[in-house]
């Protein structure tokens, strides 16, 4: 059994299509079919069930396909850790995050401590960061679930307040606080439908006896409280989205019922080899959310 196998049989099992997995491997499909073939011969058993173009894995090809995975990951991060040994890899710390208003301060000061530091952001649906951590593309994941996966530790960082936001000239603006079920008849601003933040907030008027109607919905989330500014409806605004700087003129009610907060959390693959810069940078983090935060934010 070769790597070259290994490889070629990770490569297709992950496309499902001979066709698109020779083209990915530059290798003509009657080679790429031989050389399954062969593998499947030195197992003694079948790993795919053949549909025309399309292949897909049995049983065997999915319990094999877990440990080949495996075998690449540790040889990735081999390699990793000796050129950290041997100084030839640059500080660098990749991470995909989904409170990207609070990355620029994030990256501010880490780099006092730490200038020679590489950083690189990374965007992913929710669903998408459990397999860019399982698949080793990113060191680290700030989300605002919980992330589990057998390979997978998640840390609490913050359990964060949402507010609902209101025009100051608002007929609730001079509330000290909110049940959920007095704003059942008002105009939402919200994201598109599809992010997490969107799902959560739904689910809050959902315990609350309502489906939210929600005329304006916005990809950029910075805009939200500028159109709640201008009277244009109401919103749910997270703790960690009021700035003290350059703050939109709006009003800010706790919600008394129900409870509406989330959690946020860092994720990293406990199996992967993290270098001294990641190392450094969740420390940075965990110490940041605990000691830091709150002078920056309302």
């Amino acid at each position: 059994m070769e790597l070259l196998q290994l490889r070629y049989f990770q490569v297709t099992a992950k496309l499902e299509h001979m066709t698109k997995a020779a083209e990915q491997l530059q290798v003509s499909q009657p080679a790429l079919s031989a050389t399954i073939g062969r593998l499947e011969e030195d197992l003694g058993m079948p790993l795919f069930i053949r549909k025309g173009r399309n292949i897909y894995l049995n049983e065997f090809g999915n319990a094999f396909l877990k440990r080949v995975n495996r075998i690449f990951q540790e040889l990735e991060d081999g390699e990793r850790e000796m050129k950290a040994l041997a100084d030839l890899l640059d500080q660098s710390i990749s991470v995909a995050i989904a409170l990207p208003h609070i990355l620029p301060i994030l990256i501010v000061e880490f780099l006092k401590e730490h200038p020679n530091t590489k950083i690189s952001q990374y965007v992913a649906p929710f669903t998408g960061k459990k397999q860019q951590l399982e698949n080793g593309e990113v060191d680290f994941c700030i989300s605002m679930s919980p992330i589990y996966g057998e390979n997978i530790e998640w840390l609490t960082l913050l359990e964060e307040e949402i507010y609902l936001s209101v025009p100051p000239n608002h007929h609730l603006s001079t509330r000290s606080s909110i049940d959920l079920r007095e704003a059942a008849n008002e105009s939402f601003i919200n994201r598109t439908s599809g992010y997490e933040f969107r799902r959560l907030t739904e689910q809050f008027c959902r315990e609350a006896g309502f489906e939210p109607y929600t005329p304006i919905e916005l990809e950029e989330a910075g805009v939200i409280l500028r159109l709640v500014e201008m009277g244009l409806g109401v919103s749910f605004t997270p703790q960690l989205s009021l700035l003290r700087q350059s703050l939109p003129n709006t009003v800010q009610l706790p919600i008394t019922n129900p409870v509406c907060k989330r959690t946020i959390g860092i994720a990293w693959n406990k199996t992967r080899y993290l270098n001294k810069a990641a190392l450094d940078f969740r420390a940075f983090i965990i110490n940041f959310f605990k000691y830091e935060i709150a002078r920056y934010f309302q």
